[in-house]
């Protein structure tokens, strides 16, 4: 991974998107932080826009879909001292994720056992996968 950003305050809205028991997961392309790296989409929040416009804007840019943010499931800090807000988030059963592909290499549908055990996950996402499995956070 890259060198962590020294700029602490900033804010961020993931997107926690389930269909028949996947969630949606992205593999970074090569042109951002953290190359390479499977993640949920989502990114930061711009000043002046709450959580659910960033998970919105965010999922259109990366991977061509509107989602609808359901409800807030956990937020941390992670180590790049980015606050970040995880959402349960639907999309439309017969949309098709499609990766932009300055932002997004690939686009897969794990379950939360195939994403926990990806070598490269980013540390947030092994974090709040640890919770799912342990039922300290539902995704219904």
């Amino acid at each position: 991974m890259d060198t962590i950003p020294d700029d602490p305050g900033r804010r961020g809205a993931v997107a926690i998107a389930v269909r028949d028991g996947r969630m949606l997961v992205i593999r970074r392309s090569r042109q951002v932080v953290a190359p390479l790296v499977y993640c949920f989409p989502g990114g930061g929040i711009e000043d002046g826009e709450s959580e659910e416009e960033a998970l919105i804007r965010e999922c259109r840019e990366e991977i061509g879909v509107t989602l609808a943010p359901i409800r807030r499931l956990w937020e941390c800090t992670t180590a790049w001292k980015v606050h970040l807000a995880w959402w349960l988030a639907e999309i439309a059963p017969d949309a098709q994720p499609t990766p932009n592909p300055r932002e997004v290499e690939s686009i897969h549908w794990f379950t939360p056992e195939e994403m926990a055990a990806l070598p490269d996950l980013l540390p947030s996402n092994k974090d709040f996968l640890d919770l799912v499995l342990g039922g300290a956070i539902r995704l219904e």
